[in-house]
């Protein structure tokens, strides 16, 4: 399989540049057929080089190599005006005999493919920087972080240095664990009756309606019955 080669409707063409910077739809090119026989023949042995095989562009290659006569190839291509501009979604990219991709297709799967790279980089730098190879980011099964930011972790061990992770939690801690969590439930409700009070009193003051006051709730234990009282 050879890279950068393809076609122009039936004209051979080596693609120097797949996309102009600013013009993602153009590439820059050239009519190899059209070319001087030593140029052509020069050109095509600079493309099977493993440098250009492995570069993301032609050009970038071609920058580093030389005609026979000891021309540079992209100043001299680019000098001598054998560079066409050319739109991506008329050039046909052919690896080899059996395979045909066309460049604008081509250019979008390469643009995501890098994206998805990049994305992969960026979260293997954020695993490397969130405890699996350096500082910790543990927490227990209540969600809560293990140990002080910057805390190392010692690889082939389940010792944490420097940290309050090896404490069990006792039930003592747990039982304080629900208390705070009734006592946020039982604010949000109150805020919540008072809220509806409030919405049911604009209601009857809309429609003219009285507005009943709800007779407050006695505190304390109540009264015990007699044990000999009668229905």
């Amino acid at each position: 399989m050879i890279k950068h080669v393809g076609k122009h409707g039936d004209r051979k063409v080596a693609v120097i540049f797949r996309e102009i910077p600013g013009e993602a739809h153009m590439c820059l090119l050239v009519y190899t057929e059209t070319l001087p026989v030593a140029m052509h023949d020069a050109l095509m042995r600079a493309i099977e080089t493993d440098h250009a095989q492995q570069s993301d562009m032609l050009g970038e290659a071609l920058d580093r190599e030389m005609f026979s006569d000891g021309r540079p190839m992209l100043a001299t291509l680019h000098a001598e005006n054998m560079m066409k501009k050319v739109q991506t979604k008329q050039v046909t990219m052919t690896p080899n005999p059996s395979s045909h991709v066309n460049l604008e297709e081509m250019n979008g799967i390469i643009t995501k493919l890098k994206a998805g790279q990049e994305a992969a980089q960026e979260l293997a730098e954020l695993d490397a920087n969130s405890g699996m190879t350096g500082t910790v980011r543990q927490r227990d099964d209540y969600g809560r972080e293990i140990g002080a930011p910057g805390t190392n972790v010692t690889q082939g061990s389940n010792q944490i240095a420097g940290s309050d992770a090896n404490k069990a939690l006792t039930n003592e801690g747990i039982a304080n664990d629900l208390r705070v969590q009734a006592q946020r439930m039982e604010a949000e409700a109150k805020s919540l009756l008072a809220e509806s009070a409030r919405l049911h009193q604009e209601a009857a003051e809309m429609k003219g309606e009285p507005v009943v006051a709800e007779p407050a709730k006695k505190r304390g234990r109540p009264k015990k019955v007699a044990a000999n009282a009668t229905n």
